[in-house]
């Protein structure tokens, strides 16, 4: 069973850090993409940032230039760094993170996860 364990969430002050970091276990097969959604009260669920095995990064407008994130690809961690948080950042994050198998010729099969979620609460 894939287990997706978030930590680093917390209240801060308004242009404070905080550090989110995540652990996948129990895939059998390669974790692909890892990332972070987050969804504020009353909002839809709207992706924060993601990293490829590869190193392919794709953060949203609103967090580039602030946010940081980084992955550990024999730990099956990634690891979200929030600097200049905003009020606006406040919301529930989620871990995200996809395995990919293919056999043989076959499809292309992916699986998705998503962790528990940890709240982030920035005062102002």
């Amino acid at each position: 069973q894939v287990q997706l364990v978030e930590s680093g969430g917390g209240l801060v002050q308004a242009g404070g850090s905080l550090r989110l970091s995540c652990a996948v276990s129990g895939s059998r097969f390669r974790i692909n993409t890892m990332g972070w959604h987050r969804q504020a009260p009353g909002k839809q669920r709207e992706l924060v940032a993601r990293i490829t095995v590869g190193g392919d990064i794709k953060y949203a407008d609103s967090v580039k230039g602030r946010f940081t994130i980084s992955r550990d690809n024999a730990k099956n961690t990634v690891t979200l760094q929030m600097n200049s948080l905003k009020p606006e950042d406040t919301a529930v994050y989620y871990c995200n993170a996809d395995s990919f198998r293919q056999y043989g010729m076959g499809p292309e099969i992916y699986d998705d996860y998503w962790g528990q979620g940890t709240q982030v609460t920035v005062s102002s």
